[in-house]
C-alpha cells in the first residue's frame, strides 16, 4: 500500500507544482518579492542568491505570480553554461521569435526587435534567468547591453538573476561591473530553522488533506538536520520517511523512518 492511500491524503504531498495560493510563506519570500518588484518599476536589476534548494525559485515564482499579463511580459529561462550566442537564443525562444541564426550580432539585433515589439504593445518585458551563477563571466559583461535604448537611456527590460552564493562573486569582477551597477534589490534566501521547519511539515500535510499531524519531534529534528533546512531535501526526506512509515504500516513518522529515507537519497 502506497503512503497516499495508508495516511489518507488527497494529494501528493512536498509536491513542486504547488499552487501559488498554497505556498508555505517562507522567510524571506516577502522581501524578495518587494525587491523584485521595485527593480521592474525601475527597470533594473534584481538578485536571488541562495544555496541549492533553498526556495529561490518558488520566491520568483511567487513574486511573478502578481503580475497581470496584459502589462507584464514575463520570459523565465534556465542558464547553462553555453556561449552569448546560445542565451541568445533560448531569450528569442522565450519571447516566441525563431532565431537560427549562429551569428552574435543578428541574435541581438532579433532579440532587441522582441523587445521594442512587447514594449509597443503596451507591456513591460521581464527576464527572469534562474542558475545565473552557471553563466561564463563573458556572458555578465554583455547582458546589460541587451536592454539598454537611446544611448542607455531608456531601461526597457528588468532583469532577475536567481544563482547560487557564487553569483555575487562572478558580479565582482571588473568585466561585470556595468551590469552589477544596475542592482537595486538583493535577497539571500537561507535554509529554515527548526520551528520553521516543523510549520512546513505540517502545512505541507494540511493542503495534501491531511489534518494530523504525522511527523513526531523527533523525525522534525532529524529532517531538519539532515537537509540543512534546505526545502528540497527536505521534501525528499519527508516523502521518503512517509513511505518508510507507510510500508511498517505505523501511523506517526519516526526518527529512523527518517534515517531510512536518507540511505535513499544523494
Amino acid at each position: 500500500m502506497g503512503y497516499r492511500t495508508f495516511f489518507g491524503f488527497e494529494r501528493e504531498p512536498f509536491s513542486p507544482e504547488i499552487p501559488i495560493e498554497d505556498l508555505y510563506p517562507l522567510p524571506g519570500m516577502q522581501a524578495a518579492s518587494e525587491r523584485f518588484h521595485f527593480a521592474l518599476k525601475l527597470g533594473a536589476v534584481c538578485l536571488v542568491t541562495g544555496d541549492v534548494g533553498s526556495g529561490k525559485s518558488t520566491a520568483l515564482r511567487f513574486a511573478a505570480s502578481r503580475l497581470h499579463p496584459s502589462q507584464y511580459r514575463v520570459v523565465s529561462v534556465v542558464a547553462t553554461t553555453g556561449s552569448m550566442t546560445d542565451i541568445l537564443r533560448q531569450l528569442c525562444s522565450g519571447f516566441d521569435v525563431e532565431a537560427n541564426s549562429s551569428s552574435l550580432a543578428k541574435l541581438t539585433r532579433t532579440f532587441r526587435a522582441a523587445i521594442l515589439e512587447v514594449s509597443l504593445r503596451k507591456q513591460t518585458p521581464v527576464l527572469i534567468i534562474d542558475e545565473a551563477s552557471l553563466m561564463r563571466l563573458e556572458i555578465f559583461a554583455q547582458l546589460h547591453t541587451l536592454s539598454q535604448f537611446d544611448l542607455d537611456s531608456q531601461p526597457r527590460m528588468p532583469l532577475v538573476l536567481a544563482g547560487q552564493n557564487n553569483l555575487v562573486d562572478k558580479l565582482m569582477f571588473h568585466a561585470s561591473r556595468p551590469l552589477a551597477s544596475r542592482i537595486i534589490g538583493r535577497s539571500h534566501l537561507e535554509g529554515l530553522k527548526l520551528k520553521d521547519m516543523n510549520a512546513y511539515l505540517n502545512h505541507h500535510l494540511q493542503i495534501a488533506g491531511v489534518k494530523k499531524r504525522l511527523f513526531t519531534d523527533e523525525a522534525t529534528l532529524a529532517i531538519h538536520q539532515g537537509s540543512g533546512g534546505l526545502l528540497r531535501r527536505a521534501n525528499l526526506l519527508a516523502k521518503g520517511a512517509l513511505t518508510a512509515a507507510a510500508h511498517e504500516k505505523c501511523q506517526s513518522v519516526s526518527a529512523e523512518h527518517v534515517r531510512i529515507a536518507a540511505t535513499e537519497i544523494m
